[in-house]
């Protein structure tokens, strides 16, 4: 009796489990038939659009990307100078998360990951001091404890003592400031705020400390000062928390991540697969109206040698059943599409989406900042002991630029390109303040980046110094940390989401970085070819 009952339990779901494989097999062969004849037009080339596109066309899906300039990438781009080719837009991305990671990894880039060179950045600016190292162990430039000597060099010993303050107030008053700005001069002074915090967040988010959403850009901070009583007591637990996730994470690392050649080797492989896949990146395209009628979308499009037709009114539907794939004119100028995603910046996507989605139109567009970053090859050996680190920030008012990057003392690969030259980069503009370069030539652009490098790296550089210079400017969106930009992303991707075939992704909606916006196009792009496939 033993040995028969698994016999005859084997003989029993035998069958069974035969006819589940079988019923799964025709259910995956039905949806790739489906998939097969979806055809999803996604609106921008920057990388969220470009990972929607992989997105969808990893499923079989017909996918088509438009890209208006005459390059995809959008804030990933590169610059040769003189024969360096270096990234002239996003240079890292966060590694929080380790979603950037594992695309890189699926596109078969592992080889090409790099940390940055070890290094401090420095602080320049510093009334009555000049320029000094960024202390360690803060937080968004809140120090927890205002007596470190590298603290007190920046603030002296009238801010260090203002600070201590933060420890003996009372906590009836903590714990429910929004605004980092206001908390931070509430609780510890004026200097701490001014000469610490801003430079940070002027660096980072373009932005003014009061304008920056505490619990988005440091969750748990008002928590643990409610619980400890103290800003830089919670700044203290926040950082031990993070050390021993740190310490039990199996691959620790650095906080940010480059790839050898630039960042633009992910935009490559990115549109390779798409290729690979059997989609089509098309440049130099601009797309001028979007209409849906009778469940379909009308994309039209503005191309030289193409005229536009006279009517916008979607055909009608194929009958999808009776072909094996859609059949898509590449070059015709209006194409019809199951399902689109816009992945162009907040105003065009406002404009694109007026008819479709309404509340976008009626809705104020957020502050979007013009960044400049002019990138320079010196030959100059007073660089050559990075006399200020990795890169500087500025006291706000102090400088015309914003920030400043010294590249080959980052990245070893940038180093080893350039020889004995130095890469630098400089950055102007933030949010409420223009770019000092905007109104200038490219020459007049270089000659103003030279002279606020020599001034924030302390090291005398001429015009001789100067081999070659990049100049590339760019539209920052509103970074998610900035206080309502949470409750009008939400808004609008609601809106979005409430019309069928449609998605909108980038980081007007996902939030500024790499590490935002890569797995935000990914579940947006998820959520379209599941609603796709399920029809």
């Amino acid at each position: 009796m033993s040995d028969a009952t698994p016999a005859s339990a084997s003989s029993a779901s035998g069958p069974a489990a035969d006819r589940e494989a079988e019923a799964a097999r025709a259910e995956l062969e039905s949806r790739a038939a489906r998939a097969a004849q979806r055809h999803v037009v996604v609106i921008g080339g920057g990388i969220s659009g470009l990972v929607a596109a992989r997105e969808c066309a990893k499923v079989g899906m017909q996918v088509t990307l438009l890209e208006a300039s005459d390059a995809v990438g959008g804030a990933i781009r590169s610059a040769d100078l003189d024969g360096v080719v270096v990234d002239a837009g996003a240079e890292s991305y966060a590694t929080r998360g380790g979603h950037v990671r594992a695309l890189i990894a699926e596109l078969g880039l592992d080889d090409r990951v790099v940390a940055p060179a070890a290094g401090g950045a420095w602080l320049a600016g510093i009334p009555g001091v000049g320029a000094a190292p960024l202390p360690v162990g803060g937080i968004l430039g809140i120090p927890s404890n205002p007596f470190q000597e590298d603290v007190r060099r920046i603030i002296g010993w009238s801010g260090v003592w203002r600070a201590y303050v933060d420890r003996i107030r009372p906590p009836l008053t903590i714990g429910h400031d929004r605004s980092l700005g206001n908390l931070v001069r509430t609780r510890m002074g004026a200097r701490v705020r001014d000469r610490l915090v801003a430079p940070v967040t002027t660096g980072v988010y373009s932005a003014a400390p009061e304008d920056v959403d505490v619990d988005v850009a440091a969750p748990g901070l008002n928590a643990a000062l409610t619980s400890v009583g103290s800003l830089s007591g919670a700044v203290q637990v926040l950082r031990d928390q993070s050390a021993s996730a740190a310490a039990k994470a199996t691959t620790p690392g650095a906080a940010v991540e480059g790839l050898v050649g630039g960042m633009v080797s992910l935009v490559d492989a990115l549109v390779a697969d798409i290729e690979t896949l059997g989609g089509i990146v098309r440049t130099g395209t601009t797309v001028t109206e979007l209409v849906r009628s009778d469940g379909a979308w009308s994309v039209v499009i503005d191309e030289p040698g193409i005229d536009k037709p006279a009517s916008t009114a979607a055909p009608e539907p194929d009958d999808v059943d009776a072909a094996p794939a859609v059949q898509i004119d590449a070059d015709a100028p209006v194409l019809t599409a199951d399902a689109v995603v816009v992945a162009t910046s907040e105003a065009v996507a406002r404009i694109l989406l007026a008819d479709a989605v309404p509340a976008l139109a009626t809705a104020a567009p957020a502050e979007a900042p013009e960044i400049e970053v002019v990138t320079l090859l010196l030959a100059a050996g007073a660089l050559d002991g990075a006399p200020r680190g990795t890169g500087v920030l500025t006291v706000p008012g102090s400088h015309t630029a914003k920030a400043l990057t010294h590249s080959s003392a980052k990245w070893t690969w940038v180093r080893e390109a350039a020889g004995d030259r130095h890469v630098v980069r400089v950055s102007f503009g933030a949010q409420g303040e223009p770019a000092a370069t905007a109104d200038l030539d490219d020459a007049s652009a270089a000659e103003l980046a030279l002279r606020e490098a020599a001034s924030l790296l302390g090291a005398p550089l001429g015009a001789d110094d100067l081999l070659a210079a990049h100049r590339a400017r760019f539209v920052q969106a509103q970074p998610a940390s900035i206080i309502g930009s949470r409750e009008r992303r939400d808004a609008a991707r609601a809106a979005v989401r409430a019309v069928p075939g449609l998605a909108a992704v980038g980081a007007w909606l996902a939030g500024t970085g790499l590490a935002q916006v890569v797995p935000d196009a990914h579940d947006e792009a998820d959520r379209l070819r599941r609603g796709l496939l399920s029809d």
